[in-house]
């Protein structure tokens, strides 16, 4: 597993290399694939953006000569693709192979993803209501005419496209994960989540303007923000509309909803209980990693 933002530290039954504060090395991350049975995260979180690229071009070499040699690893996933495959870069075509293999490219941008990689690509698959766009910008990207007829998949569907094949995309139900995972935890509570998903403490009379761009400053302004602002956004239900479209963790929106309910609850006490459930599914594990 290709990790770019350290999305995928905690998945089971795997050795990570690299974290926040740690850059990853090639040969240490090689030196772990050899070995049978090691499923390996390699985590960029420690390099530049502008560095993950040229690592990855360093190490993808050696990965697919592994893979001729001995098969392993049998699977390569390489999470935001459009970080380490970009457009951009003109010196993909001497560092890929001719087939990619048992290889998975996740990405919501596809047409920011270098098209020497994704005319090597034979299935794709898209979801939620844009994913006839996604289809739509990866034809465009590849030179290629995009399917026609594509209906949004339902919540528990995918739209499946085998481009080789000549059909068009089928809709089918997806299996649930066994393990919950989610995504740019980390960039949740401590990064930035760009100013248009921010969230704005402004108070009844828009008198504020106080900018949180994470669940940790989130936490902090809360805790000096006067009663009446607190209260006129937790009545509107702001909180858990946030955490819901811009968080997009169920058992946070679940309890801050409970929470906005509850009109027994004084500004001192809804206060607490929501910033408490924040610590307990964010900030803490992302300050002890």
């Amino acid at each position: 597993m290709f990790d770019p933002e350290g999305d995928y530290g905690e998945l089971e039954n795997a050795i990570s290399v690299g974290d926040p504060e740690r850059a990853p090395k090639v040969e240490e991350a090689i030196g772990l694939l050899i070995k049978a049975g090691v499923n390996l995260v390699i985590d960029t979180e420690a390099l530049a953006v502008a560095e993950r690229p040229s690592f990855f071009a360093k190490l993808l070499p050696q990965v697919s000569s592994l893979r001729v040699r001995t098969g392993r690893p049998h699977w390569l996933v390489i999470d935001e693709a459009h970080h380490l495959m970009p457009a951009s870069r003109s010196d993909l075509p001497q560092v890929l192979p001719e087939e990619i293999p048992a290889t998975i490219f996740i990405t919501v941008h596809p047409e920011a993803v270098s098209p020497e990689v994704l005319k090597r690509i034979s299935i794709v698959v898209a979801l939620g209501p844009r994913a006839a766009d996604v289809l739509t910008a990866f034809s465009h990207t590849t030179g290629g005419r995009p399917p026609a007829g594509v209906h949004p998949p339902d919540e528990d569907e995918v739209v499946i496209w085998d481009r080789r094949s000549g059909d068009p995309p089928q809709r089918i139900k997806r299996i649930a994960p066994r393990q919950a995972h989610r995504r740019h935890t980390r960039k949740y509570a401590e990064g930035d989540v760009g100013e248009d998903l921010s969230f704005y403490f402004r108070g009844p009379d828009k008198s504020l303007n106080l900018r949180a761009q994470n669940l940790m400053l989130f936490a902090q302004i809360a805790k000096g923000v006067d009663d009446r602002t607190w209260d006129h956004h937790l009545r509107v239900g702001d909180y858990s509309r946030w955490f819901r479209d811009v968080i997009k963790n169920e058992e946070l929106v679940r309890s801050a909803h409970q929470i906005e309910a509850d009109r027994q609850l004084d500004a001192q006490q809804s206060r607490r209980l929501i910033i408490d459930v924040i610590n307990r599914l964010y900030t803490a594990p992302a300050r002890s990693k």
